[in-house]
């Protein structure tokens, strides 16, 4: 069965840090871009990070620059994303998908095929 896990979420003061990872079962990672995308309470899902499947090239929303990192493990079939100074406005459900590209992986949330479950970040003090 194709599942994307993820994991690490909770609650974590503004200026905390936490790490996320989103595993894969029945499949292996190797040849996916993955993208983390979140979703406020009211708001549409926006993309946060993705990382190809080739040369594990990262690319990132403005709003988190600077402040997430994305990696993956492909040993581990598991991609990681690191959050730091986190601030309240990053408060979501915080999700992973994978889509079968290569050289390539975009912030748009159509174009991915699995998704997990979800994990719930909040900051607040």
């Amino acid at each position: 069965q194709t599942q994307l896990v993820e994991s690490g979420g909770g609650l974590v003061q503004p200026g905390g840090s936490l790490r996320l990872s989103c595993a894969a079962s029945g499949f292996t990672l190797d040849y996916y871009a993955i993208g983390w995308f979140r979703q406020a309470p009211g708001k549409e899902r926006e993309g946060v990070s993705c990382i190809t499947s080739t040369d594990s090239s990262t690319y990132y929303a403005d709003s988190v620059k600077g402040r997430f990192t994305i990696s993956r493990d492909n040993a581990k079939n598991t991609v990681y994303l690191q959050m730091n100074s986190l601030k309240s406005e990053d408060t979501a459900v915080y999700y992973c998908a994978s889509v079968r590209l290569f050289d390539v992986c975009v912030l748009i949330p159509t174009v991915y095929d699995y998704w997990g479950q979800g994990t719930q970040v909040t900051v607040s003090s």
